[in-house]
């Protein structure tokens, strides 16, 4: 392909995530992009919990039951001339590490808040996430068809909360109290809704009106008009201007007001957004940034996902394009262990829906079938050696024993536990007892477990429980072999060791680990394994 044609590429591509706290509309946020993009032609409810149609990013099982977001989809579809690859995540905090895992793959994100509330505490350590990395975010106020904050106190309240400047883009308008469209302040113009009987299942027919046509007085009546206007002189005098530079250096955000739920203002904010938001860039490695158009091929592996087709019980690895052009078939470097993979049979995909490609530019999402050879944070290249980093792996906090209800079950569990493993879904660890080494499952959050023990049953039919443990901390160790058992066997404290053989400490408590990392000088503790 020539330079000309990969930069044409390159340019087209958006690939985004959305941040929100849990209940912000995220999911319901995400249907109406695709609806507006035609990857779908009726939207799903996340709140619809027994209708025949569920979320299209909510594909597994335990996600339709419980209407809640557990894993990370990605979701490609085409409008307007963009190719975005929207990175869908979990807005439980309990499934914080794959959230982060999967913004490291980002370019940009949308910020969701609720307009009663704001900024709430996911949000905010999403936000430092995204900071970090200097990812921009344009933030969208969802929920506007109900009653919520002052739209300058909640803008006020974001630049205090984060340090961030905010620029309207676009304004509530209210008529007699009821949310009926947005105001364009860099178009000038007026986009009034109609509320069908669909319930936000299709697309709102839309009216554009200038602020001083006579029928926008009609339809909206003098005093709503005069409030309007006086809103907007107030924002042109004490707003600040859009600053591209400001935005994509992360110091300033977008500010849009719309509502998922019923669509009014989703699709000026989403055309404006695909405008805004940045194509990919260049990804620091270990030998220096990686610009999209080099020609050579690198890519880094952010997701692991097992048994998305139930039927074939397979394995799918979820790699970023960092540069090059791929091509199906090609073979590539698998940096961590020199060997050389043919990336045959690369997936595009809708959730769970899947097609072939034959090819894909840096930006792109491609999902490659795996036997085990990937982990997440691989780096694949053309056989130069680097690697990306910046894939966080954080230590467990709730540790729980794992019994299989039916012994001869038991080569299944440890398959089962081994593939969670890989994909990050919990962490599996291994201690010595009379009866031979014995499971114990580490998680972030607590409803991680839940998501185990169903998987674990109706994904590997292993009827299971866990049984939790007071641990609360966990570290690795590095030293002597004699000084690793001395200090882990100590009161208050479990000595297990991961998948790969590292040991590593169990805390019951801070006060141990304090007293264990001050007065264990010969040993060394690290918060990921080595």
């Amino acid at each position: 392909m020539s330079v000309a044609a990969t930069a044409a590429d390159v340019a087209s591509r958006r690939t985004f995530a959305i941040i929100s706290h849990p209940d912000a509309g995220k999911t319901t946020l995400t249907e109406k992009l695709l609806l507006y993009g035609g990857a779908i032609h009726l939207a799903g409810s996340v709140k619809a919990r027994r209708a025949e149609r569920h979320a299209t990013s909510d594909w597994m099982e335990l996600e339709k039951q419980r209407g809640i977001s557990v894993t990370s989809s990605v979701l490609q579809f085409e409008w307007a001339g963009r190719h975005i690859n929207l990175l869908d995540t979990p807005g439980h905090q309990d499934f914080g590490e794959d959230t982060y895992r999967t913004l490291i793959a980002a370019d940009s994100a949308i910020m969701l808040l609720d307009n009663r509330k704001g900024v709430e505490e996911r949000t905010r350590q999403l936000f430092d996430v995204c900071r970090r990395r200097r990812i921009p975010i344009v933030t969208l106020v969802n929920k506007c068809d109900r009653a919520g904050a002052d739209p300058l106190e909640l803008i006020g309240d974001v630049e205090r909360d984060l340090g961030l400047t905010c620029c309207p883009m676009t304004w509530p308008v209210h008529r007699q109290s009821q949310f009926v469209g947005v105001y364009d302040l860099t178009a000038g113009v007026i986009e009034l809704f109609d509320r069908d009987t669909g319930h936000g299942a299709r697309r709102a027919e839309v009216e554009r009106l200038t602020l001083d046509a006579p029928a926008t007085t009609e339809l909206l009546g003098a005093e709503t008009v005069e409030r309007l206007r006086q809103e907007i002189e107030l924002l042109g005098t004490a707003g600040v201007p859009f600053d591209r530079d400001a935005f994509l250096a992360g110091d300033q955000s977008p500010v849009f007001f719309g509502s998922a739920l019923t669509n009014f203002g989703i699709e000026p904010f989403f055309r404006t957004f695909l405008d805004m938001a940045p194509p990919p860039g260049p990804r620091d490695s270990s030998a220096g940034p990686v610009d999209p158009l080099d020609p050579g091929f690198a890519g880094f592996v952010f997701k692991i996902q097992a048994n998305m087709d139930p039927k074939h019980r397979d394995r799918l690895a979820f790699v970023r394009i960092v540069s090059g052009h791929f091509e199906a078939g090609m073979s590539v470097t698998h940096v961590r262990s020199g060997k050389t993979l043919r990336l045959s049979a690369p997936q595009q995909m809708m959730a769970r829906e899947r097609q072939a490609v034959e090819e894909a530019s840096p930006g792109d999402v491609i999902g490659v079938h795996d036997r085990g050879t990937l982990r997440i944070g691989d780096t694949l290249t053309d056989g130069r050696t680097l690697e990306f980093s910046g894939i966080p792996r954080f230590a467990p906090e709730h540790f729980a024993r794992i019994h299989v209800r039916d012994p001869l079950r038991r080569k299944h569990l440890d398959t089962g536990l081994r593939q969670l493993s890989d994909e990050g879904a919990a962490q599996v660890f291994y201690t010595e007892t009379v009866a031979g080494p014995t499971p114990i499952v580490g998680a972030v959050g607590l409803l991680q477990f839940d998501v185990m023990v169903f998987r674990l049953e109706h994904e590997y039919g292993v009827p299971c429980k866990l049984d939790r443990m007071s641990y609360q901390h966990a570290r690795w160790v590095l030293g002597p072999e004699d000084e690793i058992e001395r200090v882990g066997r100590a009161h208050g404290r479990l000595l297990v060791y991961d998948a790969r053989n590292n040991p590593l400490i169990l805390f019951e408590d801070a006060w141990s680990m304090r007293a264990a990392l001050t007065h264990e000088g010969m040993l060394t503790y690290l918060e990921s394994a080595p």
